[in-house]
């Protein structure tokens, strides 16, 4: 069962607070704003951060989503790399 996220204001930023791996409310107020250009970075790229990637990439088919490979950490170095992989082959772009 999927409990959903609170979401918080601290000044002008929003705190998403999830207890799963993905945040569907993320993925639904970035619909709503329709940007660019997201950028990701976060613990654990092998679970949270390809699960939210994969999320937003489903929501903003359209949007530049990029995420920072050396702002984020992996459970090991091979599922770093196979996370940034699945992450690239949804065309999710990697930063060099």
């Amino acid at each position: 069962m999927y409990t959903v996220s609170k979401v918080q204001r601290v000044g002008d930023a929003k705190i998403f607070e999830k207890d799963t791996f993905g945040s569907l409310n993320l993925a639904v107020e970035l619909q709503k704003l329709a940007p660019e250009e997201i950028v990701l970075i976060g613990i654990c790229t092998d679970i949270c951060v390809v699960t939210n990637a994969l999320l937003l990439r489903t929501h903003l088919p359209n949007t530049k989503i990029t995420v920072l490979p050396q702002a984020c950490a992996a459970t090991t170095i091979e599922k770093q790399k196979e996370a940034l992989d699945v992450m690239s082959s949804c065309q999710i772009e990697i930063e060099k």
